[in-house]
């Protein structure tokens, strides 16, 4: 049972504007099948009517009644999708980013990651991804484009170091390629609440179906938090991601190297980019769309 602070309650219920017994613009179809989606939870389940009925008072039950992990899950969803349907906001907005500070400062306390700081007597080390400076995506830059003149395998290992050093330009906290009984992770970073696998391939002929399948068996089998990037420098086949994506959940989201490109070059945000694949994954069930399908600017 999670244990959160009527003073923090207050500031979920002023985030997701739930005075009113709403949540944000949920119906409670859309409500249930994001609970559903997102963490394969029934919030219409009896359990969750204790406080009553409203959307507003089953996630309060949810948040108060529900482990400390799922309910960092949860919040973490909710938060994003909030950001999804208010747009993109003013990064010279101190209210918001105070507010966005705040609120992961409190989900890291709920998931016991750090001590409360009031226990501490000091404010809250967040971590957060950074902005790298132009400098530094100029550099990775250069980097990736020397990449093609090496040999096959030692392009693999070295592309594998180029993306946990784009990771780290983000401050998401990079693990490199790491082996495990029967499989090997080619790396892995944490994007909030959250931690993904990462796949790197960078060989001529386009991703089929059976990369896919095999990667996302690596996902699958992990915690039900994992999620799983998919970065094939040459791209994927229309036929793999067809194929994958018949009848199948998807657990990860795919980028290729134009998407790389357009980040590097500083057209593009690595953070947004990777969220606005993960919410069209969750919306169409596609593991891979190109980021000028995402951004419609871009060209």
């Amino acid at each position: 049972m999670t244990k959160i602070r009527p003073i923090d309650m207050r500031f979920f219920d002023e985030v997701f504007e739930m005075q009113s017994g709403y949540v944000l613009d949920f119906s409670d179809r859309t409500f249930a099948e994001f609970f559903d989606s997102e963490l394969s939870i029934n919030i219409d389940a009896q359990k969750y009517f204790q406080g009553g009925s409203s959307k507003a008072k089953r996630l309060r039950t949810f948040l108060q009644t529900e482990r400390e992990p799922v309910v960092a899950r949860a919040l973490c969803s909710l938060w994003e999708y909030r950001d999804a349907i208010r747009g993109p906001f003013d990064e010279q907005d101190e209210k918001v980013r105070h507010q966005k500070n705040r609120f992961f400062q409190i989900v890291q306390t709920i998931d016991g990651t750090i001590k409360p700081a009031r226990q501490q007597g000091q404010s809250y080390p967040l971590h957060t991804p950074a902005s790298p400076s132009p400098q530094a995506l100029h550099d990775l830059n250069d980097r990736l484009l020397k990449l093609s003149t090496l040999k096959p395998q030692e392009r693999g290992f070295a592309f594998e170091r180029f993306l946990n050093d784009l990771f780290t330009v983000y401050n998401l906290d990079p693990r490199r390629s790491f082996r495990l009984t029967g499989e090997q992770i080619d790396g892995s970073f944490q994007l909030h609440q959250e931690i993904y696998l990462v796949e790197a391939k960078w060989q001529d002929e386009r991703t089929g179906q059976a990369d896919l399948l095999t990667f996302a068996g690596k996902v699958d089998g992990k915690a039900q938090w994992s999620r799983g990037l998919f970065v094939s420098y040459s791209g994927f086949s229309d036929d793999g991601l067809q194929a994958f994506a018949r009848g199948r959940r998807t657990s990860i989201i795919c980028m290729e190297g134009l998407d790389l490109a357009q980040i590097l070059s500083g057209r593009l945000d690595l953070v947004e980019v990777i969220e606005r694949k993960k919410r069209r994954a969750a919306e169409t069930g596609s593991a891979f769309v190109p980021v000028r399908d995402l951004f419609m600017s871009v060209t």
